[in-house]
């Protein structure tokens, strides 16, 4: 695509004198392999009309012999169609994905699930995704390092602690823990005062009986969470705790009073003269609210990755008014740091069968989720061998699928099944692309000659891959390479139901092409976390 790119721009400045970047999309084969409406781009800046100036940039781009074709359409559209060599070429380069980001150290902070509570199927997409999104952009280039931020402190903590107090509690569910503490926090003043008495001394670090109980407590916590890393294959680079960013971020607020100020005894950034909200930073108890821990850990994440370029932090869409604030405030304080600091939200979990993640409080365990997906690989897929990829291949890609910032409604039969866009069925196809090959035997595969018209148009969708592995990088979407890896399986598909491979004439070719087929399927389903086994 860069090259049209370049040679849509460079038609525009020989036939006008004007510097442009030409939009280019992917028109319905029929009509070629690119269209671009520059023309229409450029209408009102030169006073012409779109055709004229289309049909000026066509007879540039047609005189450079570098496209089979060139031509108008409609109002001012110019379809290209590039020659066979040149999707030939772009095919078998198809995994070569260009990495821009060579050089660049970007943080990727996801997941961030509580101590004392459960991780439930919220954390659980966010560690797909935020995987996933780290994943692309190591392809491109970028050093990762991968990130979690967890609060071991602050009310829920100890509300669990509470909870764990109680006679006859079961110290070994914290999950019930802390359900029996915010419910007494909310029902009974005296428990609430208990409450808010053992949250400073969580604080403080003051209670021996109380420091037991918390370590305790934080310790499994994080095995459990270490246990879902592992079995998800994501290994972190760092943990971050808000007992590490409490103070730090403290100190940040104390030390910049003219960027935020008093109200009743707290501390507040005024956030209605950036258009935003007012939000309290410390609070008439002197205790930091999580806008200031969130300020410690941007300065955590500075001092210890101080040559980062970027710092992406996913979260739910819940908080994406209080990041605006709290950016807005960091900004006033470091407007370096806050630039570098990208925001980005996801949706709302809920499964079909109508359990829901913990907004509504009715939490349903990430663990529960994988083990009912378990359960359901199982009894669809008996006899297979490799039931484990199978399983968090059906997880991954039906969080994946969707676009980042949308709600989600897992649907568990939907995520196991080999009739239609889910994981499974992607293995399957890479799978069965493993099959075609080792029939055929070979190993060393030939360079694509000329194409004819099936072999050329699977060739073109191969070709696009790389730029859609650049467009989900640089947009941070994950689905454009599920969305992509399914379109391709169906067009295989298609090509394989109506074009024999092996023991045909074109075997060469076409073999050459499954081999591509195959190396797309099993490069764009690493980006995406899952495994591709030669056989289902």
């Amino acid at each position: 695509m860069q090259d049209v790119t370049k040679a849509v721009s460079s038609a525009v400045k020989d036939a006008y004198g004007v510097e442009i970047e030409p939009l280019l999309t992917y028109p319905e084969e029929k009509f070629g392999d690119y269209s671009t409406n520059v023309a229409m781009q450029l209408a009102g800046q030169l006073e012409k009309s779109p055709k004229e100036i289309a049909d000026s940039v066509v007879g540039k781009l047609n005189d450079s012999g570098q496209f089979e074709k060139v031509e108008v359409a409609g109002p001012g559209f110019i379809n290209i169609t590039l020659k066979n060599e040149v999707i030939a070429k772009a095919a078998q380069a198809a995994t070569d994905v260009q990495r821009p980001l060579a050089g660049q150290e970007i943080l990727v902070e996801f997941g961030d699930p509580n101590p004392f509570k459960e991780m439930h199927v919220g954390h659980l997409y966010q560690l797909i995704v935020g995987d996933s999104i780290a994943r692309l952009l190591e392809s491109v280039g970028a050093d990762v390092k991968r990130l979690s931020y967890h609060g071991d402190v602050g009310r829920h903590v100890a509300q669990a602690v509470w909870g764990m107090r109680q006679p006859g509690a079961d110290t070994n569910d914290l999950g019930a823990c802390y359900a029996a503490g915010a419910k007494a926090y909310e029902q009974d003043e005296a428990a609430k005062a208990e409450i808010d008495a053992i949250n400073q001394h969580i604080y403080k670090h003051d209670d021996e009986e109380i420091n037991k109980l918390y370590d305790r407590g934080r310790a499994q916590s994080l095995d459990s969470f270490d246990e879902i890393y592992k079995l998800l294959g994501i290994k972190f680079d760092k943990h971050y705790f808000e007992s590490q960013s409490t103070d730090i971020g403290v100190k940040f607020v104390q030390d910049h009073r003219s960027v935020f100020k008093e109200s009743d005894g707290a501390l507040v950034y005024d956030g209605e003269r950036a258009g935003l909200h007012t939000r309290v930073f410390i609070t008439s108890a002197g205790l930091p609210t999580y806008e200031t821990k969130d300020l410690g850990l941007a300065e955590l994440k500075n001092q210890d990755y101080p040559e980062a370029a970027r710092s992406i932090i996913l979260t739910g869409n819940e908080q994406a008014e209080y990041f605006k604030v709290m950016l807005a405030a960091l900004s006033e304080i470091d407007q370096q740091l806050a630039a570098k600091t990208t925001h980005l939200s996801n949706g709302f979990v809920s499964l079909s069968s109508g359990k829901m993640s913990s907004r509504s409080g009715n939490v349903y365990k990430a663990m529960e989720l994988l083990l009912e997906v378990k359960d359901a690989v199982h009894q669809q897929y008996p006899d297979s061998q490799v039931k484990k990829p199978v399983t968090f291949a059906a997880v991954k890609y039906a969080f994946l699928k969707h676009r980042l910032g949308s709600d989600i409604v897992f649907d568990i039969k939907e995520s196991v099944s080999l009739e239609g866009n889910s994981g499974p069925y992607l293995q399957y196809a890479h799978a069965r692309a493993q099959s075609i090959l080792q029939k055929a035997g070979l190993t060393n595969f030939s360079e694509l000659g000329e194409l004819q018209p099936a072999e050329r148009s699977l060739a073109r969708k191969l070709s696009q891959y790389s730029q859609v592995v650049s467009e989900a990088s640089s947009e941070y979407m994950p689905h454009h390479i599920t969305t992509y890896l399914y379109e391709l399986s169906q067009k295989f598909n298609n090509f394989y139901e109506h074009n024999r491979v092996v023991n045909d004439e074109r075997q060469a070719t076409r073999l050459r092409l499954v081999k591509i087929y195959a190396d797309v399927l099993n490069h764009g389903l690493g980006l995406l976390g899952i495994d591709a086994p030669e056989r289902i």
